[in-house]
């Protein structure tokens, strides 16, 4: 049964909305049959995880009713198209190739499981897994708890301290919120798209699947990437850095340690192969991919804006190109991203308060000077063909060269001062000797700058997403500067970016005419390859058996078997100099 109920949730829907008889269906049937099977799996989850923030928001959820609705929705699509779902033998069937990201997903899958252990609360993972759980337990994304309702408002006081803070009355515990304490009401510190998907992992195998899905996301990630990299930069770049990526420290920690830096990376890298073929192509299908992938991102991380400022920036070159704009993409990424802001203002306010007051007073004023100076010339270069002509030529050629101006500033220029932390100075330089190598990073930056002379136009939604992550993460990273927590700043794009762009320069940067030099070369960026691969396995390979907290899921389910409905358990305050409120919250929002 659960078998069924995954496939239901993470394949279904995906395959036969592939098939619809719209939207010129030929060029689906055209793509490779793994890509295919990708697609489908993306879309289902998509769809999975919406019908899932549906429910929840209105507290009907159940992993049933989720299959229920995906199911209905086959039915009714594949009613709708007159049950002519097929590709009519136009479809390219599997071949070998397709064993090449078969072997990666293999191997990585060695790397990225077990999951860790991390149900107790007091850190982001702790969180994350118990909003999920909650959501599958109680059906709701906010959590109807009867403790905190139960107290006496005589001494709510006591232990529930009113903060006056206009997001929130109070603490109940790290992580999260009691918004009202009449009603019991409390929520999450996260947004519930990540917690989401660990809900219908819990529905499927109990704790076990809720662990998993981090890992799930993962491989995803790596097939993503080798999907976006074959059509960006070949298919021998695609596998090379999809099989880095599986190599490599953060990957490979992250895999296993509940976070939605994970699940965004296959969600974006998604949405901008689906971005790259709506402007590229005027593929309407994946335009309307795109702007569901992308806009549901709202409710996963407040990153989620840059992806979507890059793509109203390329749709801004496409009119002055005089290019087909893709409404397609654009009509749901703006229904979505509406449906996220609200989502946040009203039931995450103690997360949105600060994205949303930073750009109110930081951003918004001079992004809104930049878009009427940046209209007014777009306009004038769309008046005339020659000048149309130059703008096509140049602008790759700009953004390359700022490339470079931005690295020089960024390892050579940029230091400490008044306003500028010594992590965030620091972060470009973190970053390579941490996690790249600087051979790693002379090749990327010579890796995109071929891809942006030569291919922009073709991918200007990935070239120019990937520009704007490291533009605005290596200025200000906005995080504690412990590595591994900076290390969740890389994971969605720029370290696949990174590791995709060294590979395109490594395997093809390097060739020169003639036949014996070709080979040199080629064999030369193999070589290069392979001790880059070597070091990330060497450095990755004391993770691989680790599991953070082994051991604690069968601890606390002891220490939950002492207590019965009719006990209170009281867990003293951190200011009593202990931590065991870390304990408290499984016992209370897990068992």
């Amino acid at each position: 049964m659960p078998i069924l109920q995954a496939l239901v949730i993470g394949w279904l829907p995906g395959a036969i909305l592939l098939r619809l008889p719209v939207l010129d269906r030929p060029r689906r049937a055209a793509l490779p049959a793994e890509e295919r099977t990708f697609w489908a799996v993306i879309i289902s989850i998509a769809l999975s995880l919406a019908l899932t923030m549906m429910l929840g928001a209105f507290g009907w959820y159940s992993l049933p009713r989720l299959v229920a609705c995906d199911v209905a929705v086959v039915v009714v699509a594949a009613a709708a198209a007159g049950f002519r779902l097929g590709f009519g033998g136009t479809a390219r069937r599997i071949g070998i190739p397709a064993l090449i990201p078969i072997a990666i997903l293999l191997f990585a899958g060695m790397r990225f499981f077990p999951s860790d252990e991390y149900l107790i609360g007091g850190k982001d993972p702790g969180v994350y897994m118990n909003e999920g759980i909650q959501i599958a337990q109680r059906g709701s994304l906010t959590i109807r708890d009867q403790t905190v309702r139960s107290v006496p408002a005589s001494v709510r006081n006591l232990f529930f301290p009113d903060y006056h803070n206009p997001n929130y009355y109070s603490l109940r515990f790290m992580g999260f919120f009691v918004q009202n304490p009449r009603t019991g009401t409390v929520v999450g510190q996260f947004p519930h798209l990540y917690p989401a998907s660990i809900a219908i992992g819990y529905g499927l195998d109990g704790l076990t699947g809720a662990r998993a899905v981090v890992g799930i996301w993962a491989l995803l990630g790596v097939a993503a990437l080798y999907f976006l990299g074959t059509q960006l930069a070949g298919r021998p770049a695609a596998a090379a850095a999809a099989f880095l990526l599986s190599l490599h420290v953060l990957e490979v920690w992250y895999a296993k340690y509940p976070n939605s830096e994970m699940m965004m990376q296959p969600l974006l890298l998604s949405a901008l192969l689906a971005a790259d073929r709506a402007f590229d192509r005027d593929d309407r299908f994946f335009g309307i991919v795109a702007g569901v992938l992308l806009g549901m991102q709202t409710a996963l991380r407040v990153e989620a804006a840059l992806g979507i400022a890059a793509a109203i920036a390329v749709a801004a070159a496409a009119f002055a190109r005089r290019r087909r704009i893709p409404w397609s993409m654009f009509v749901p990424l703006a229904l979505l991203s509406a449906l996220g802001i609200v989502y946040l203002i009203e039931v995450l306010p103690g997360y949105a308060y600060y994205p949303v007051g930073f750009a109110r007073d930081w951003i918004l004023p001079p992004l809104a000077a930049g878009a009427v100076i940046v209209a007014v010339l777009l306009v004038w270069v769309r008046r005339r063909e020659s000048r149309v002509a130059r703008f096509e030529r140049w602008l790759p050629r700009l953004i390359a060269a700022a490339s470079v101006l931005a690295l020089a500033y960024g390892w050579f220029l940029r230091v400490p001062r008044p306003g500028t932390a010594p992590f965030d100075a620091a972060a470009l330089r973190t970053y390579t000797v941490f996690y790249f190598s600087v051979p790693v990073l002379i090749a990327a930056v010579a890796g995109f700058i071929l891809l942006t002379t030569r291919r922009f136009w073709h991918a200007a939604a990935t070239l120019s997403t990937l520009a704007i992550f490291c533009a605005f993460f290596f200025y200000k990273i906005r995080i504690v500067p412990e590595h591994f927590w900076m290390g969740r700043r890389l994971i969605p794009l720029i370290l696949p970016g990174v590791l995709l762009a060294a590979s395109h320069f490594a395997l093809v940067g390097l060739r020169v005419p003639g036949v014996a030099r070709r080979v040199v070369t080629s064999v030369a960026g193999i070589v290069f390859l392979g001790l880059v691969g070597a070091e990330y396995a060497r450095v990755a390979r004391p993770l691989l058996s680790h599991v953070e907290y082994a051991g604690i899921v069968p601890q606390l389910e002891r220490l939950a078997s002492r207590f019965g409905d009719d006990d209170l358990v009281i867990a003293e305050s951190t200011n009593a100099g202990t931590d065991i409120h870390v304990l408290a919250v499984p016992l209370a929002y897990t068992y």
